[in-house]
């Protein structure tokens, strides 16, 4: 190819008047053909141990689905569904990453510029006065005249060995970077707009527990009041029993806050001005919990955007590196200049007004303080630092779906138990209160087996949002069902040829 092109230049040399100028100009315009012999360089050993199968998804087979694109509708709340199909729509946060990729689209088109040749147009008019100048004794008048200017310039520079479109395809990587993280911030947008939803429904069930257990010790402290007025209560049992009522009081405020501030992030996460948005909300015992089966870590490396983020980053920096290695070879420019120039605007496009100017020139870089050098040594780094990104990505992908995968196994033992210890407690509080009444229990059980069940409770509702919070989890884990559009993948060289 490089013999070819300078064949090409060698019958420019050859050739005169009009057929050389349109031969030269043949050359420019035909120059991308002649380009892009890139020097293939090496590709990093990527160096990935990737299990067969989950450990914490034994149970499951391993050819089961992965989760499907709407994934949220298992959890049956059509709230929740409504707020995360706004959140898709109206984030600001996906409206940035889709301005990102106009800039990284754009950003491609103008890497991909020096591919073709230069053409500019020009045209002047000059009208020039001399002054009158005398010397020796002799005086010369001055003089006027005009010159009128028509004419094309064009550049090109051969890419022979692959630069500029290596540079091409680094910006064509960053572009693919650029939209899997418009994937990857969506995933994180919408799993946040569940784990919010959750947490506000969580809010919801202990402000419902203190509510009912300020009203249990409010029956108590009036029994207490009765006793104590007909001298069968102590002092001391009376404002045992004041003190946990306002301890109860106490308890709703900090969840008031907390509810509301969750509605005021929710708000944020969908595009709506707190003030403007209201939240049903309910209780966390009205959400199923979709059955997820996480299919084999192998697909895993095509569920993640975010795996797919760093597999497209380690692409462009693998093209950087190529292309600062090229910079070493040399450059040949090819420029030519056409026009029509006369010094009467009417004879401009006469005979003989038409010129041209042709160029080739090679340029060698021989010291630059050792620029293109210390160039391909950061190129090199950055290489090295993808791939080493690329590779925690995917181990922790599969570290996320295995801590999810016991996480919500285990909390939906727990969550199992404690209903049975809030079963006990309740019970037990019930029980304490009626004897009680008639006499045959002190107080202070009835204290303990309602403070018992207080907190058998807020435990059971804890355990809930965290068995919630640990669904949504495995979800983004495995990458929530995104499909990618385009497949791209690091072993394939439909690039790396660049022929």
């Amino acid at each position: 190819m490089f013999c070819a092109a300078l064949k090409s230049v060698s019958l420019i040399e050859r050739l005169g008047g009009k057929v050389r100028f349109a031969s030269f100009f043949s050359v420019l315009l035909l120059g991308p053909a002649l380009s892009g012999c890139i020097l293939r360089s090496e590709r990093p050993d990527l160096n990935l141990e990737i299990p067969s199968t989950y450990r914490e998804a034994s149970r499951a087979a391993p050819d089961t689905a992965v989760p499907s694109l709407d994934w949220w509708r298992g959890f049956r709340s059509s709230e929740l569904t409504s707020l995360m199909e706004a959140a898709q729509t109206a984030n600001l946060d996906i409206a940035v990453a889709y301005a990102q990729i106009i800039q990284a689209d754009a950003q491609a088109g103008i890497a991909g510029a020096p591919l073709l040749p230069s053409v500019t147009g020009t045209a002047t008019a000059e009208r020039v006065r001399s002054a009158a100048a005398s010397a020796n004794g002799i005086t010369t008048p001055s003089f006027q005249f005009s010159q009128y200017n028509v004419g094309l310039t064009a550049s090109y520079m051969i890419d022979f060995w692959g630069k500029n479109r290596a540079t091409l395809y680094a910006a064509e990587e960053n572009a693919t970077v650029a939209r899997y993280n418009r994937d990857v911030v969506t995933l994180s947008t919408i799993v946040t707009v569940a784990n919010t939803y959750f947490q506000i429904l969580a809010t919801q069930d202990q402000l419902r527990v203190v509510r009912r257990n300020l009203a249990a010790a409010e029956r108590i402290l009036e029994l207490i009041k009765k006793q104590f007025a007909g001298g069968t209560a102590s002092q001391l049992e009376l404002s045992q029993q004041e003190a946990l009522v306002a301890t109860q009081r106490a308890a709703i405020p900090p969840l008031e806050v907390t509810l509301r501030q969750n509605i005021a992030a929710l708000a944020v996460l969908v595009a709506r001005a707190p003030a403007n948005f209201k939240v049903s909300g309910g209780a966390t015992t009205q959400i199923t919990v979709p059955r997820v089966t996480p299919g084999l870590p192998s697909e895993l490396l095509y569920q993640r955007p975010d795996i797919r983020q760093a597999e497209a980053q380690l692409a462009s920096s693998n093209f950087s590196v190529e292309s600062a290695r090229v910079a070493f070879f040399p450059q040949i420019q090819l420029t030519g200049q056409s026009g029509f120039q006369s010094a009467a605007l009417a004879a401009l496009f006469g005979p003989g007004a038409w010129y041209y100017t042709l160029a080739a020139g090679l340029t060698q870089p021989i010291f630059d303080g050792f620029l293109l050098e210390n160039q391909l040594k950061q190129a090199k780094g950055l290489q090295l630092q993808y791939l080493q990104a690329y590779r925690k990505a995917v181990l922790s992908a599969f570290a996320d779906v295995e801590k999810a995968l016991v996480a919500l196994h285990q909390y939906t033992l727990q969550e199992r138990l404690q209903a049975q210890v809030v079963a006990a407690s309740r019970k037990a509080f019930d029980v304490s209160e009626t004897q009680f009444r008639g006499g045959t229990v002190n107080l202070l059980t009835v204290l303990q087996t309602e403070q018992t069940l207080f907190t058998a409770e807020n435990a059971l509702v804890q355990v809930r949002l965290t068995k919630l919070l640990a669904a949504s989890s495995l979800f983004q884990a495995l990458g929530g069902g995104w499909k990618p559009e385009n497949t791209v993948f690091l072993n394939t060289d439909r690039k790396s040829q660049m022929q």
